[in-house]
């Protein structure tokens, strides 16, 4: 599972010209997902980022958690996180799980997310086509790759 985070000011997803998410200051994550991860990953990321200390303090040092802050929170799932670039100039897309696989998980990473938070969670449309606007805080923008942990 990769999830790439962006501290943000704000952040919007559209789908055919219609507004379906927005949230204030908090974080924008772009989620992605590969064939053969799992939940206890999905609850591994969650936990993470809720308490991921990216938010400025009183003294503008990185201590404060999406816990601390009460930031909004929207995630979007993006399988080109999974692109192979290595040959060629066109990206191949096969280390990104297929819907039916990545569609239950990322639906789960949201619903842990929530309780982690004890809030709600905004989502984009999984497998839709989006149109993502955003307002980078910072800029503060960090990878995540679940695979790094093992």
């Amino acid at each position: 599972m990769r999830a790439l985070i962006q501290r943000v000011a704000n952040a919007s997803v559209t789908v055919d010209g219609t507004p379906i998410a927005q949230i204030g200051a908090g974080l924008l994550i772009l989620l992605g997902i590969t064939t053969g991860d799992t939940r206890e990953e999905a609850e591994r990321l969650a936990a993470k980022i809720a308490r991921l200390r990216i938010f400025a303090d009183e003294a503008l040092a990185m201590n404060r958690s999406l816990l601390d802050t009460g930031g909004e929170v929207l995630v979007v799932s993006q399988f080109t996180l999974y692109a192979a670039t290595r040959k060629g100039n066109r990206p191949s897309f096969v280390a990104a799980a297929r819907p039916e696989e990545a569609e239950p998980l990322y639906r789960f990473f949201v619903e842990r997310l929530r309780e982690e938070l004890g809030r709600p969670v905004a989502t984009g449309r999984f497998g839709a086509d989006m149109q993502v606007a955003l307002t980078n805080d910072g800029p503060v923008t960090i990878a995540i790759d679940t695979r790094a942990w093992e």
